[in-house]
């Protein structure tokens, strides 16, 4: 392979493909980034904003004045259009703290020499690398709602969510991502979170199996362990273990007219479930134990478009202004 040609700190910025690689990976395995995936990346990013603030008060760059402009949109822009998308949960917060990084990281186009071909090879008029990035991740993200469409489609699985969700067995649900998406009076957007449902579980100390074994008992609130468990964070990989925040006693005046106990649940647990509320989880509940199958928003694990997004921003360019480009209006 030949040779890569760019400046230090350009080549410096590369390290976030393997990162975001690793962390996409992550994101679709568990839906779990650590947030220490970010610090060096942040650390990185200040650093080398500062190197190119000092080269452009130095005069060491032409134009400097571009540089100024260009790092002005994205750390008062472009970053805080990241925390807007948070703040209305379009972003979840692992994908928030990438995108920051990003803003800091690349507030300017990097150049990079391969085989006689200076990429990025499509570059925008503004220059502003941390949009070009945002923007192709929105793209390849779109895609995302296509596909599940299409496979539905071709397996002949029609539905209102069908371009949002896909169904799955009940069996396969302690161990799948996403938000229900039926309750017992039909499909719905906004259905339990099934992290909700792995707290609940472990909360309660059973297996969904168990449940449906025997629903009748267990939607009495009379049937709530005296002691129950910690219910961790809903992730796949601790729900079988017992690590966690111990949980509240059930109160001795819990209401009666509970069903499953939700309500005591959520009062119970020092941590909120996801915006669960005691009637959402009670209708995920109802259709876990009746039906075989169920419609599942898998969600987007958003980091697998970013590292996308970042891969074709650092070869292609911006897929946005190219499109543009080709249609004679940019």
């Amino acid at each position: 392979m030949p040779p890569l040609d760019a400046s230090i700190p350009d080549l410096l910025r590369l390290v976030v493909v393997p990162v975001f690689g690793w962390a996409a990976w992550r994101d679709v395995r568990t839906r779990r980034i650590p947030n220490r995936t970010w610090y060096p990346l942040a650390a990185l990013a200040v650093a080398l904003l500062a190197w190119d603030a000092w080269r452009a008060a130095s005069g060491a760059v032409g134009a400097p004045e571009f540089f100024w402009i260009r790092a002005g949109v994205s750390l008062g822009v472009v970053a805080p259009l990241v925390l807007a998308f948070w703040w209305f949960r379009a972003f979840g917060g692992a994908d928030a703290k990438a995108f920051l990084v990003v803003a800091a990281l690349f507030p300017t186009f990097p150049s990079y020499l391969l085989a006689g071909w200076e990429l990025p090879l499509q570059q925008t008029r503004l220059g502003v690398f941390s949009l070009t990035i945002l923007t192709n991740t929105v793209l390849v993200g779109a895609l995302y709602p296509v596909g599940i469409f299409l496979r539905n489609a071709t397996a002949g699985r029609f539905s209102s969510v069908m371009v949002v969700g896909k169904p799955v067995s009940w069996d396969a649900i302690p161990t799948e991502h996403g938000r229900l998406l039926e309750t017992p009076a039909g499909t719905t957007r906004n259905g339990v979170d099934l992290d909700a449902i792995r707290m609940y579980l472990r909360w309660r100390g059973l297996t969904l199996a168990e449940l449906r074994d025997d629903p009748d008992r267990l939607r009495d609130p009379a049937s709530l362990p005296a002691e129950p468990n910690p219910p961790g964070d809903g992730a796949v990989e601790t729900a079988r273990t017992d690590g966690g925040a111990v949980a509240e006693a059930v109160p001795d005046d819990a209401p009666a007219d509970d069903p499953w106990g939700a309500a005591a649940f959520l009062a119970a647990i020092d941590h909120g479930a996801y915006g669960t509320t005691p009637d959402r989880l009670r209708d995920g509940l109802d259709v876990l134990v009746a039906k075989e199958e169920v419609w599942v928003s898998p969600g987007i694990p958003f980091v697998v478009p970013l590292f996308v997004g970042t891969v074709v921003a650092l070869t292609y360019g911006d897929l946005l202004f190219g499109a543009l480009a080709a249609l004679g209006i940019a």
